[in-house]
């Protein structure tokens, strides 16, 4: 599976998934909330290990930079808070660090 259709389904699942969890724990909904939630972290774990890497950390850190943009575009499309300026430099430096490590030439 291409990266650039894992790691944003990824994202999406475990967002989902960690919202849940906030739902039931910070907002007052249903432990029923916890059975779609579960299911979107499997998902995640599972889209996670698609990423062709020889090293899951690898996989993982440059992960981490299209996690913290997608956290910034929900908070912004699901929560109704805009991004400032410093949310989204921020978000390009960790899409930057992300391409970076995904792409840097490395010797076999």
């Amino acid at each position: 599976m291409p990266v650039a259709v894992a790691y944003p389904l990824a994202a999406l699942a475990e967002i989902a998934g960690c919202f849940a969890i906030w739902a039931w724990w910070r907002l007052g909904a249903s432990a029923f909330w916890l059975v779609p939630g579960t299911v979107s972290l499997i998902a995640f774990g599972w889209l996670l290990a698609q990423v062709d890497t020889v090293a899951a950390g690898r996989a993982f850190a440059a992960y981490g930079g299209v996690y913290i943009a997608a956290s910034v575009l929900w908070m912004w499309l699901a929560e109704g808070h805009r991004p400032d300026r410093w949310d989204l430099l921020g978000t390009a430096v960790c899409l930057l660090g992300a391409a970076i490590i995904l792409a840097a030439p490395r010797g076999s």
